[in-house]
């Protein structure tokens, strides 16, 4: 169950390379990218990424996006976005080649954040006011996007054109402020089926297409997941980072998985990641 107990203080981001057949994550306030085999640490935040060729990743950073070489480790700036204030959080790239990330306070200031989505050599900013951008996911046929704000509860759908872009506004796909749940990362299986982790609640909850709870896998030992990705040679593997962000000495005891990826065989069928064109 435990896949890599390296423990990340906020495990995020988790993406399997298609590729490589690699599995990569972060581990954000320790500026570190990890792998199975190798990790990179850098001077500034890193959260997220998406795969642009075998030994090349677009990596969402504090002060924007990076391409990152896995071979020599080598950096060069893609584009800008947010303020000194901010940093990167969620990302994932889009079923047309965009790669979608969102921005947030550094201490999470209420709507100081946004999404943000990196297409063909334009960054747009899509919606601003974010306090803690999440669960950006796309459903199987690319025609809309999940997003979320985890500081409100609620987890927003938009339409998208043929090129990958919003059209119309946002509105509430599910609604989990009532019950108390904090949704993060989310991942969208080759079934139209949503699965989204719980800040807080120790699980990865998974949701129909329509919005109706279907089951949860819990993350036992680490009530902060973060991410799931789906990946493994068969894409039928869910991967959950956690996170010990927050959490004093006597928590840590009581939670020691705490900050450890997980892997879950079996879970569901996932879609490969597409490929960011740049």
């Amino acid at each position: 169950m435990i896949f890599d107990a390296r423990p990340c203080e906020l495990g995020e981001g988790p993406l399997w390379h298609p590729v490589r057949e690699q599995l990569f994550w972060f581990d954000i306030l320790n500026r570190t990218l990890h792998s199975q085999s190798r990790s990179w640490t850098f001077a500034d935040y890193v959260s997220a990424a998406g795969w642009i060729s075998a030994d090349e990743l677009l990596v969402a950073c504090e002060t924007g996006l990076f391409r990152l070489n896995l071979s020599s480790g080598e950096r060069s700036p893609v584009a800008k976005a947010g303020t000194p204030d901010t940093r990167s959080n969620d990302g994932r790239a889009d079923r047309q080649g965009g790669f979608w990330f969102g921005t947030m306070g550094k201490r999470a200031q209420k709507g100081a954040g946004a999404i943000w989505r990196w297409y063909r050599g334009e960054l747009r900013q899509l919606f601003p006011g974010i306090t803690i951008p999440n669960a950006i996911c796309f459903t199987p046929d690319g025609r809309a996007a999940h997003f979320a704000d985890t500081a409100t509860g609620k987890v927003m759908k938009v339409a998208l054109d043929a090129a990958g872009w919003p059209v119309g506004e946002p509105e509430v796909w599910l609604d989990l402020e009532r019950a108390g749940l904090n949704p993060d990362g989310a991942v969208i299986d080759a079934e139209g089926r949503f699965w989204n982790a719980q800040w807080g609640a120790g699980r990865v909850a998974c949701y129909a297409p329509d919005g109706a709870f279907l089951s949860a896998i819990e993350t036992p030992g680490a009530p902060q997941s973060s991410c799931p990705a789906f990946g493994g040679p068969d894409l039928s593997t869910l991967y959950v980072t956690t996170a010990l962000e927050h959490m004093d000495a006597k928590a840590r005891v009581r939670h020691p998985a705490s900050g450890q990826l997980f892997a879950f065989p079996g879970a569901g069928k996932g879609l490969p990641e597409p490929q960011v064109t740049l």
